[in-house]
C-alpha cells in the first residue's frame, strides 16, 4: 500500500517551518563562532567576523545568474564540540528541507515555483537584502548544499583543484534529433548534423556530455584510524570544512594555486568510452568508441 500524497498546503506550511528552522540554526552557529573566533583558515586570504554568517545565508540567485552555478566559500574551521554540534543542527535542517523540496517535486511539481518565492517572505530582513542586492529567487543547490565534517581530528589537509570534471548523460538518436530540431533548422551547420545523425542506427546510444566548473578537492588525513581502519579521505568543497579540534589548532594545510590550471591536469583514461572528436558540436553529444 503506497502513502497517500500529502495535501500541497500542508507540504508549504512544512517547508515554511523548516525554512524558519534552518535560518534560526543558522544565526545560531554563525553568533556562536563569531563568539568563540576559532581558529581560521580562507582561501580567499580575508578576515572578518560576519563572514560565516554571510556565507551561510547565501542561498539567493543572482540576476542573470545561471542556475548551475553556485558560490563557494573555501575555508577551514577548528570547532570544539558545541561549535560542531550547532554545524551538524545545520546540516539536519539542509536535509530537511531538501527532502521536503523533493516531495513536493515529485507529488506538486507545478507548485516548487511557487514555494521558492513564498521563503523569503517569511524573512523581511532577508527580503531587504534580496532587493537591496539585486538578486532574485532561492537557489535550491546553495539551500541544501551541506557542510562538510571531519568525523575525526585532522592532522593535515591537502587541497587542489579538480578541473576535469565532466557530467555524461546517455542520450538516444530520437531524442538528439528533437533537440536538433529546437535549433534554427536554417542553419547549414544544424543541417549538416541531422544528415550526420540521420546516417547512423537509430538503436545507436549517444552520450551528451557538460563539462563542469573547476572544483576544489580536500584529501583530509587522520590523526589516527578510524574505527574502519582508513586513515585518509577526499571530499569536494565548496563550502567551509568544519574539522573537530578541542585544542583550537588547525591542521596543516597545503594550500593550491589561487586559479585552477587552465589544461586537463589529469591524463585521459585508457579505457576512455567516448571518441574523442564531438559528434554533434550543437549538442555536445559524441558517439560511443
Amino acid at each position: 500500500m503506497t502513502d497517500t500524497p500529502r495535501p500541497l498546503y500542508r507540504l508549504l506550511h512544512e517547508l515554511d517551518e523548516h525554512f524558519d528552522q534552518l535560518i534560526s540554526t543558522i544565526h545560531r552557529a554563525a553568533t556562536l563562532y563569531e563568539a568563540r573566533m576559532p581558529a581560521t583558515w580562507r582561501f580567499d586570504g580575508l578576515s572578518d567576523a560576519g563572514w560565516l554568517r554571510s556565507a551561510l545565508l547565501d542561498m539567493w540567485h543572482q540576476q542573470h545568474q545561471d542556475g548551475r552555478e553556485t558560490r563557494n566559500y573555501i575555508a577551514l574551521i577548528a570547532a570544539d564540540d558545541e561549535l560542531m554540534s550547532a554545524f551538524k543542527e545545520v546540516n539536519a535542517a539542509k536535509s530537511a528541507i531538501s527532502e521536503l523540496l523533493q516531495r513536493i517535486k515529485q507529488n506538486h511539481p507545478k507548485a516548487l515555483s511557487e514555494a521558492k518565492q513564498r521563503l523569503p517572505q517569511r524573512h523581511p530582513e532577508v527580503e531587504k537584502v534580496l532587493r537591496q542586492g539585486g538578486l532574485a529567487r532561492l537557489h535550491l543547490k546553495q539551500c541544501w548544499r551541506q557542510l562538510p565534517i571531519a568525523e575525526a581530528p585532522v592532522a593535515r589537509v591537502r587541497l587542489a583543484w579538480y578541473s576535469s570534471g565532466r557530467s555524461i548523460k546517455r542520450i538516444t538518436v530520437q531524442e538528439a534529433e528533437q533537440k536538433l530540431l529546437q535549433l534554427d533548422t536554417d542553419a547549414p551547420h544544424i543541417r549538416i548534423q541531422l544528415r550526420k545523425l540521420a546516417g547512423i542506427p537509430s538503436s545507436e546510444p549517444l552520450a551528451q556530455v557538460q563539462n563542469q566548473a573547476p572544483l576544489m578537492r580536500a584529501n583530509l588525513f587522520y590523526t589516527e584510524p578510524l574505527e574502519d581502519g582508513h586513515t585518509r579521505r577526499a571530499l569536494n568543497i565548496a563550502m567551509p570544512l568544519i574539522v573537530p579540534s578541542p585544542d583550537n589548532r588547525l591542521p596543516h594545510i597545503k594550500v593550491p594555486p589561487l586559479e585552477p590550471p587552465v589544461q586537463r591536469t589529469r591524463a585521459k583514461r585508457r579505457d576512455e568510452k567516448l571518441e574523442s572528436e564531438v559528434f554533434l558540436p550543437s549538442l555536445r553529444i559524441y558517439r560511443y568508441r
